[in-house]
Parts: structure tokens; C-alpha cells; sequence
């Protein structure tokens, strides 16, 4: 049974962690309402890319001469695995579900005989990826340093998977990250981007895009916002991880702070138990040692 002293140092241990995890969390709160501004108003932007390039894909399904970004090389051997986290931790299970998703996808085209290699943008998920895919791992990526991320990083990150493709290094490249939801949902995705991949084009989306004549040509649009769309791309699931990330953290250190408190009220209690029980001995040998007398 540990004395009172080392209850007591306990305690006093204990209170001084859940100071930090609750200032923490009113960091994360602070900073999490900017980031997921950023998050929700990046999202319109990318969603109406989308389409257009959509309706645009769907008018030159079939063309020879479609740019390959669109097209593909037509094979589908080598796989780029583009997996975004944060540069920190302390966040739940936020760091853990983009490289859970992403290690079962290259573990599953592993399984099938194709190639797998991998470009980390964030320090936690190259730590936790080289231990098992060290071999696979052709580029890494951190903006530990950067205080605000803006479409530089983005496009960076764009230009080095550009780069690849264009020197033919891999067929297909998959972007990881997580979609942010709200302060307790944060959701592992895993998005093709290079070929592009759309959703299929509604009736009305084709029935209005037929209206429009595209001057350059279609082709020369297309061979312009492919590759601006897959910086696009990164920079949303940067901005989505950025408010997925502060989230997290915000939750995690929320029950942080209750857990800590639960153990505060049960150290203390045993300490008052044993302090009582302390003081009933002493006084017991006082009486017997009266009466002794």
C-alpha cells in the first residue's frame, strides 16, 4: 500500500497534468474554429471543380488524345499512396485511422502482386509507416514549421506527384486524409486522384454543360485544370486534416481532463481512508498506552 507521501505526490502529479491537457484543449478550441472555416469554405470551390472537369471527362469519354491525367497510362501495376497526417499527436485516434486505412490498402494491393509506393506529408504518419513500409517509401513531406498552411504547401506537394507521374513512376496515385464532421467525428477517406476520378455526372449537370461552348477547346481546359485540380485536391484534404486534427485534440484532451479528475477524486479518497486510518492507530495507542499506566 503506498504511504501518504507518495498519495500525496500522486495527486499533486496528477493535477498538474490535467492543467496541461486542459489548457491544451482550449488551445485546440481556439484554433480549431479557424481551421474549419477554412475547411468548410474550400469546399465549394473543389466541389464545383469537380463538376466541371466531370462534365468535361464525360464529353471525352473514349478520345484517344485525352490528357492522361484523365485517361490513365491504361495500366494499373504501380500505385502511389499518398498519405496526409498531422505533425503531432495527441489527438485520439485521428493520426491512427488515415494510417490504418492507408497500411490495409497497400497491404491489399501487396497481396495482388502490384507495386506500392508511398509519399507521407506529416512527421506522425512517416514515423509510423517506415516501421512496416520502409522500403515503400519514396518521398516525405513536413510543414512542421509552417503556422498557417495556405495552396504553397499544396501545390508543393502537387508538384512532386506531378513530377512522378510525368516520368512515369507510378499508374495510379490515392490521396489519404481525414474528412472533417464535427468535434467528435473526424472520417478516414481514401480519394483517386490521379487518373481523375468523378462522380458520375447527373442528367441536369450534362443537360446544362451542353449549353456552354468552351473556347480554348475542351482538351486544352482539360490539359490545363487536371493538374490544378490535384492541388486543389491535396490543399482540401490539408485544410479538412488541419480542422480533422484540432478536433481530435480538443476531444481527446477533454477526456484527458476528466479522467484525470476521476483520478484525483479516487486518489483522494484513498488518501483521506488512510490518513483516518493513521490517526485512529495513534490514537488507539495513546488510550491503550493511558490505561497501560
Amino acid at each position: 500500500m503506498p504511504s501518504l507521501k507518495d498519495l500525496k505526490n500522486r495527486i499533486a502529479s496528477v493535477k498538474a497534468t490535467q492543467k496541461i491537457t486542459k489548457a491544451m484543449k482550449m488551445v485546440a478550441a481556439a484554433k480549431l474554429r479557424r481551421a474549419q472555416e477554412a475547411a468548410e469554405a474550400a469546399r465549394p470551390y473543389a466541389e464545383r471543380m469537380d463538376k466541371v472537369l466531370a462534365s468535361l471527362a464525360a464529353a471525352n469519354a473514349g478520345n484517344a488524345e485525352a490528357p492522361l491525367l484523365l485517361s490513365g497510362t491504361g495500366k494499373d501495376q504501380v500505385h502511389l499512396l499518398v498519405v496526409a497526417t498531422g505533425e503531432r499527436g495527441l489527438a485520439g485516434g485521428f493520426n491512427s485511422s488515415i494510417i490504418r486505412l492507408a497500411r490495409d490498402h497497400a497491404l491489399k494491393l501487396l497481396s495482388e502482386g502490384k507495386t506500392v509506393k508511398i509519399l507521407t506529408v506529416g512527421r506522425k504518419g512517416n514515423d509510423i509507416l517506415r516501421r512496416s513500409f520502409r522500403e515503400n517509401i519514396v518521398d516525405y513531406v513536413t510543414f512542421r514549421e509552417v503556422k498557417q498552411l495556405s495552396f504553397v504547401q499544396a501545390d508543393d506537394v502537387a508538384g512532386r506527384v506531378l513530377t512522378m507521374f510525368n516520368a512515369g513512376e507510378f499508374d495510379i496515385a490515392t490521396l489519404f486524409y481525414a474528412r472533417f464532421q464535427s468535434v467528435i467525428s473526424q472520417v478516414a477517406t481514401a480519394q483517386q486522384i490521379i487518373p481523375a476520378k468523378f462522380e458520375s455526372v447527373s442528367e441536369a449537370d450534362s443537360a446544362s454543360a451542353a449549353l456552354y461552348e468552351y473556347e480554348p477547346s475542351e482538351q486544352e481546359i482539360l490539359e490545363d485544370l487536371l493538374p490544378r485540380s490535384v492541388a486543389v485536391q491535396i490543399f482540401r484534404a490539408l485544410l479538412e486534416n488541419n480542422a480533422s486534427f484540432y478536433g481530435a485534440q480538443m476531444s481527446a484532451m477533454d477526456n484527458a481532463t476528466r479522467n484525470a479528475g476521476d483520478m484525483i477524486n479516487k486518489l483522494t479518497l484513498s488518501y483521506n481512508r488512510q490518513r483516518q486510518a493513521q490517526i485512529t492507530k495513534e490514537l488507539i495507542e495513546i488510550i491503550s498506552g493511558a490505561e497501560a499506566l
